[in-house]
């Protein structure tokens, strides 16, 4: 089984009202760990992520920690990166071995093709995102970011984060869908699955030989998708946050 990921988000809310979500993620990822071969990260699964040589932000220990599991239970982990957890940089590939990738990437699964993306910068008019993305995982920009105190470092990454949401939440990206659109287009060009989160809007839409499928979120109504080798499934959780 593949299973598939994104927008949790994790750090967005208070500590307290962050734990439920999270004890919800763990809970799900030990009930898919006994048939899960490959778990498929599509970014944004923390709200805010920076580290530094020695510190990396605390609260998200639980998590890593199933990774770890995860991991030791030989079971294989893509990451892509999302637009708020830009801040990776090697605590990833030297604790656990995963490959943090910044780019959308290709896989085969059982003989299908999958186009895996966050889904960011796929609108039309976000050419601005697309210059400030740059920058921000700039690796000479992130050196010069990590002369910042840890403290008020990752404190200003998590401020940062919620500004953005808003900002994004506002915007006009028009009438045209240009995820959909660049999904289609990836369909046309052969592929059979196109995977992306980014838009919180969990759906999947078939378009001639293949689907498009958005895996939502889990700020409000979490989902997740399932791909058993011959069908994809996107599943919503029994349980919604206020």
């Amino acid at each position: 089984m593949v299973y598939f990921i994104s927008d949790v988000h994790l750090g967005f809310w208070n500590r307290e009202k962050d734990k439920q979500r999270e004890t919800q993620l763990l809970k799900l990822m030990s009930e898919i760990k006994s048939d899960c071969e490959t778990l498929v990260l599509l970014g944004d699964i923390f709200d805010y992520w920076f580290e530094y040589k020695q510190v990396i932000p605390k609260y998200f220990y639980r998590f890593l920690n199933m990774l770890h599991e995860f991991k030791d239970s030989g079971i294989h982990i893509e990451y892509v990166m999302g637009n708020h957890d830009f801040g990776h940089i090697d605590f990833f590939k030297s604790e656990f071995d995963i490959d943090i990738y910044k780019t959308d990437i290709e896989r085969i699964y059982n003989g299908k093709k999958f186009y895996l993306s966050h889904g960011d910068g796929k609108a039309y008019n976000d050419r601005g995102y697309l210059i400030l993305r740059s920058i921000l995982r700039n690796r000479f920009a992130q050196k010069v970011y990590m002369k910042l105190h840890p403290d008020f470092g990752i404190g200003l990454a998590a401020g940062s984060s919620r500004k953005s949401r808003k900002y994004t939440k506002s915007k006009n990206y028009g009438e045209r869908d240009g995820m959909r659109d660049f999904a289609f287009s990836k369909i046309d060009s052969g592929f059979d699955f196109v995977i992306m989160g980014h838009r919180h809007k969990a759906e999947i839409i078939d378009y001639k030989n293949g689907k498009y499928i958005n895996l939502g979120e889990w700020l409000r109504k979490p989902h997740y998708g399932v791909f058993d080798g011959n069908e994809f499934k996107l599943i919503k959780l029994d349980i919604e946050f206020a």
